[in-house]
């Protein structure tokens, strides 16, 4: 009987052992779950505050716009500093700092189709031919420069019969992963990777020189503002008759000022031997209507990148579209 008693005794100091350790596993594993749940909503709390305080660098850019263009519309230069020139805006434990910039620099991937009707897009040959262009001229070989021009404006016109060298639903279909074309304007740069020819290599080649403006024109490029780094975006304008390295040159000597005019510019003795076209002509200006704006928030272990479009068509100038992440 001593024996069974003992061997009861032992069972139960088992049984209170393993209820034990059971517990401690379940207490550890619920432990681990609330730091991680008051992890991730102090992580939520902190983005959301470093967005509010982005929105507030925001109005701070808009107003600084505004006034820059209050100052004289009719012409927008390099002068002061402001183009890239961070805005700190202090913030309770942490820093938001804003960059403007002409965002209208740029070849827009919009402007390859004409809006025919509300919401109809038809592509459109200048645009198209600028683009292979300009790919040309940031070493993409013609003979893939021409297809990708034109099957980025298939992507974006409104009809299904695919151009010359370009490609509709009809290719994108048959991928390993079928989809369709878009059939209207991009909303972001990165949209390109998904057409016909676009490879990683090609697309961070020609990357930087490319914007989605929300209208089917091309992006007016102004002369005050391009940057000598920036001297492709001028040279496509120009069929053959200017290297990039001549359109730097003659950026690189602009006076500090900028040009009055467009017609003071084209009458430079250095651009005296070139007949640009009427469409180079009216994609050239000494005003900006688009600028880009890029906010960075650092709040504690939070950190946010933004990146904005701002329509100053009209003034007082408007946000008309954000997003946030890394450029893609």
């Amino acid at each position: 009987m001593a024996a069974d008693r003992g061997s009861e005794r032992g069972a139960a100091l088992l049984t209170v052992l393993l209820l034990v350790a059971v517990i401690s596993v379940l207490a550890a594993t619920a432990l681990e779950k609330l730091r991680l749940a008051t992890r991730l909503s102090g992580n939520a709390a902190a983005t959301e505050q470093a967005r509010a305080y982005a929105y507030a660098a925001e109005t701070l850019a808009l107003t600084k716009v505004t006034d820059l263009l209050g100052r004289d519309a009719a012409r927008v230069t390099l002068a002061g500093g402001w183009s890239g020139k961070p805005f700190p805006l202090p913030v309770p434990g942490g820093m938001a700092t804003a960059r403007v910039r002409d965002g209208g620099n740029c070849f827009n991937l919009n402007g390859l189709v004409v809006e025919t009707e509300p919401r109809i897009y038809a592509a459109y040959t200048p645009a198209r031919l600028q683009f292979a262009r300009l790919m040309r001229l940031v070493g993409v070989s013609a003979q893939l420069a021409v297809p990708i021009a034109d099957a980025a404006s298939d992507w974006i016109d409104s009809d299904t019969y695919p151009l010359p060298a370009g490609a509709e639903d009809s290719v994108y279909l048959g991928a390993e992963t079928p989809y369709r074309t878009a059939n209207t304007l991009m909303a972001d740069p990165s949209e390109l990777r998904a057409v016909s020819g676009v490879t990683p290599e090609i697309y961070a080649k020609i990357r930087p020189w490319l914007c989605t403006l929300p209208i089917a024109k091309p992006s007016t490029i102004n002369i005050n503002t391009l940057l000598p780094e920036q001297a492709p975006l001028f040279a496509m304008l120009l069929p053959e008759t200017l290297s990039v390295e001549g359109a730097r040159q003659l950026l690189l000597k602009r006076p500090p000022q900028g040009y009055e005019s467009t017609v003071a510019f084209w009458k430079l003795p250095s651009l005296t031997a070139i007949t640009p076209s009427p469409d180079a002509l009216a994609q050239t200006a000494v005003t900006t209507h688009w600028f880009a704006l890029d906010v960075d928030v650092t709040l504690g272990g939070a950190e946010l990148e933004q990146q904005s479009t701002i329509d100053a068509t009209t003034l007082p100038a408007r946000l008309v579209s954000r997003q946030w992440g890394e450029r893609s």
